[in-house]
């Protein structure tokens, strides 16, 4: 693509591509995000591509440019899309105009596909989506995507990722364009601030309020930086954002920079997304190449150069001082406050820190305004939120809904409720910082002020949903150990502090656990919380101070009755031997790893408990099935 000059370019190059893609006879969309290309859909892609160039009279389209022939001629476009969001019925293919979804494809189905529905416009029917005995031929009718409101994933799923010619065609780029041509940097500060924008990143601090922090400070040496780390467990929000629409966060980025005089700025991305560094570093690239990244954008005199830098995978790197820290070469540890990052961040010079999610909010808030921005969601909360919907739920994947959406709306509508008719029991939500909600808080708007009332919040937005068999002792302890794991150790209350926790959790699911321990944890819990450095500590403790006073009864059962409700817990498990059945084959005692069985041959056998390390291989290879679990 050539340089684009000015605003009148863009409008040409965006007439254009929009052109292109109307008049295209039919677009074949493949998700090609990491989920979609763990099952096979490049595979399926290759292919696709292949029974097109096989057909001599198809147009082929594999890009932005037309693979044969000079002029436009209708034909059959291939794209590779990002993250359709609905993740448990991948691969999935688009097929527009249509508008048909066809989900868990192979790449047997493709000559089928290829046949009858791109030659002749059938439908094949075992492909479409099927929820309780009704049949979804577009994507728009299925209950997982209706019952959404895709605002910032609007473009995932639906557009060539790799080119920026079918962003630009999207609307890309027009708010920066608004911005640099009619508004001045004070009026997109007024216009952030008046939207109520709220960081999506889980602290739901005001962005405009930021903004303007960085933009009265003295130094005029100023930086935009993009929290892509995403390190929560569960949570991939803006990771397929980055893979599935990258110009829409590039673009908030320089709508940052241009209202609070950066000219740098910098993508923090942990190396555990090598797609999204990849769409990322293509689209910085083509970008660059058009003009809308460098020096005098548009034939203004706004400059902005962007930067990507990979995060080794430390947690504590969310944190806005150690992400900094990270950037900079340095130990990704946080640092006292203050001075605040809008003080001194990046290089100590004044930094505007947001999340990919926060970013990608920003050109709608341009272009449509703060009034219509403010009339989606609470007034306290408004817009919409990206949530990574996990755990055993019928539908998992990610969705997007409007702030104030509640807990029963998303699990039983969008996700259509419970995996194999079991029933509901707790929803972590926000990470190993956030906290359980059970079935009283299902109607609970979910937006930051209402969740915080209830001991928990919005996190990055991951959804952990479980059911009646989940152990919630169990799950304290898995994420107390993730955050054990990633603390930093720069302060004694998170590194000491979350080690004897994780102990004492260790204790409890191992049947070794007192009742003093219940009060221990309970008095660790206030205490890193209430001492900790930096956010990671501070809300190191939610998973368990959240589970033991929402399902204490659980940890009762553990400590006092030595039994796990939910029958999870392996250590309080305990084999038997049943006398009426054994017939005293001893291949029971055979092929026991550490000899916990003993008896005499043609005699009942026995299990002693205290050895047993509850492996199951006794069960394995008892044919009378004289063996059996107690919990």
């Amino acid at each position: 693509m050539s340089r684009i000059e000015n605003r009148e370019m863009l409008h040409e190059i965006s007439q254009a591509s929009k052109k292109e893609i109307d008049s295209t006879k039919c677009r074949i969309l493949i998700c090609a995000g990491t989920g979609c290309l763990a099952g096979g859909s490049a595979e399926i892609y290759e292919k696709m591509c292949e029974l097109a160039a096989n057909t001599p009279d198809v147009e082929i389209h594999f890009g932005p440019e037309i693979a044969h022939g000079d002029e436009h001629k209708e034909g059959i476009a291939i794209k590779k899309s990002g993250c359709h969001g609905f993740c448990e019925m991948g691969p999935l293919m688009r097929i527009e105009p249509m508008g048909i979804l066809y989900t868990k494809v192979s790449v047997d189905d493709c000559n089928e596909i290829f046949e009858r529905t791109i030659k002749k416009g059938d439908v094949i029917h075992h492909l479409l989506y099927k929820q309780d005995g009704v049949e979804y031929q577009k994507q728009e009718e299925i209950p997982f995507y209706k019952k959404q409101t895709r605002l910032v994933l609007e473009n995932c799923g639906h557009i060539d990722a790799e080119h920026i010619e079918e962003a630009i065609a999207h609307n890309g780029y027009k708010a920066l364009e608004k911005a640099l041509f009619e508004m001045t940097p004070q009026e997109v500060i007024d216009e952030i601030l008046e939207s109520n924008l709220r960081g999506r990143g889980g602290g739901g601090f005001p962005a405009g309020r930021k903004w303007a922090q960085v933009a009265r400070q003295p130094e005029k040496i100023r930086y935009v930086v993009c929290n892509g780390d995403e390190g929560d467990p569960g949570a991939f929000m803006d990771r397929s954002i980055m893979e599935g629409d990258p110009h829409k966060m590039i673009e908030g980025m320089m709508i940052a920079a241009y209202a609070t005089g950066a000219q740098e700025g910098y993508i923090y991305v942990r190396a555990e997304y090598p797609l999204a560094i990849q769409r990322l570093r293509t689209a910085i690239a083509q970008a660059e190449e058009a003009g809308l990244l460098g020096d005098n954008i548009l034939g203004t005199d706004f400059s902005f150069k962007l930067h990507i830098n990979r995060g080794a995978g430390a947690f504590v790197c969310g944190e806005g001082s150690a992400l900094t820290a990270s950037i900079e070469g340095n130990r990704g540890m946080p640092r006292v406050k203050p001075p605040r990052t809008v003080e001194q961040g990046l290089f100590a010079k004044p930094t505007v820190l947001n999340n990919v999610e926060t970013y990608a909010n920003v050109p709608m808030i341009i272009n449509r305004g703060a009034q219509w921005y403010k009339s989606i969601g609470p007034a306290n909360s408004p817009g919409t939120k990206a949530f990574a919907l996990t755990g055993s739920v019928k539908n998992t994947g990610l969705i997007e809904v409007p702030m104030g959406t509640s807990l029963r709306e998303v699990i039983f509508d969008i996700g259509g409720g419970i995996k194999g008719g079991a029933e509901f029991k707790a929803v972590q939500i926000g990470g190993p910082s956030g906290g359980c909600l059970i079935t009283p808080h299902l109607d609970v708007p979910l937006d930051f002020d209402s969740l915080k009332k209830m001991g928990a919040m919005i996190g990055s937005g991951g959804l952990v949903v479980m059911d009646s068999n989940t152990c919630m002792v169990e799950v304290a302890r898995f994420f107390m150990n993730f955050t054990q794991n990633e603390s930093c150790g720069k302060c004694i209350p998170c590194r000491e502090g979350t080690k004897r926790m994780l102990e004492i959790l260790e204790r409890i699911v191992a049947g070794n656990g007192t009742l003093e321990d219940l009060d221990l944890l309970d008095e660790l819990a206030h205490t890193i919380t209430d001492t900790a450095l930096c956010g990671l500590g501070k809300s190191a403790a939610q998973p368990v101070m959240s589970t033991l006073k929402v399902f204490r009864d659980e940890y009762l059962a553990h400590v006092v009755d030595k039994k796990c409700p939910s029958h999870n817990c392996t250590a309080l498990r305990k084999y038997v031997i049943s006398p009426e059945r054994c017939k005293g084959c001893s291949k029971c005692a055979r092929n026991c790893p550490v000899n916990a069985i003993s008896g005499k041959i043609k005699e009942p056998f026995t299990i002693d408990s205290s050895i047993c390390i509850k492996c199951g291989a006794c069960i394995d290879n008892c044919a009378f099935q004289a063996i059996h679990v107690e919990y």
